[in-house]
């Protein structure tokens, strides 16, 4: 039980994802993708009259089950499996963030940004709203989200894939070093 509640090396994830795309075409040649759960969800939930909640949303059922496995293994993780040292981080990652104000990490987060006190102020309410406002319109935009297309996507060699990855990245490393200073200055 040990080996399970230490740190696993930084590439033991990237492995299992990576099995996952295979694994996932050889089942039943389904895609890997996280954003469509939503539509799936409101055409299940929803009886209005939208034509694009108008399909047989039962085929994708399997994506549900998916991204439900998903979230009880962050619980049976963060409850059952829990490590009880701190989060280690890195000593100039730290001081990058304390020089942005950034100074309480609580767990994995940093408290200054992700807590009830900070999310009710105008900087928590431009980062969470907004930000998950940019996240969905992007998601949508682009036909699919991160996973979708930098794992997905990619291992099928699809162009636009390929587009969307670089876009998302171009997009966080703007917003990392460009857009959130500014916004952890107000």
């Amino acid at each position: 039980m040990e080996f399970l509640t230490q740190p696993w090396p930084w590439w033991t994830a990237g492995i299992i994802i990576g099995l996952t795309v295979p694994a996932l075409l050889f089942l039943g040649n389904k895609h890997f993708g996280i954003s469509a759960n939503l539509r799936h969800i409101c055409a299940a939930c929803l009886p209005a009259n939208v034509k694009f909640f108008q399909y047989d949303w039962k085929k994708e059922a399997w994506n549900l089950f998916f991204s439900a496995g998903i979230i009880v293994g962050a619980v049976i993780a963060t409850v059952l499996l829990q490590n009880p040292d701190p989060v280690q981080i890195h000593p100039e990652l730290a001081g990058d963030l304390a020089a942005n104000g950034i100074t309480r990490i609580d767990g994995l987060v940093p408290a200054d940004l992700f807590s009830w006190d900070s999310l009710l102020t105008w900087r928590g309410l431009i980062m969470m709203v907004g930000g998950g406002f940019l996240v969905g319109f992007g998601t949508r935009y682009a036909g699919g989200c991160t996973s979708g297309h930098a794992i997905m996507g990619l291992s099928d060699l699809q162009v636009p894939s390929l587009i969307a990855t670089i876009s998302f990245m171009a997009g966080g490393f703007l917003m990392a070093n460009l857009i959130l200073p500014y916004i952890l200055a107000l």
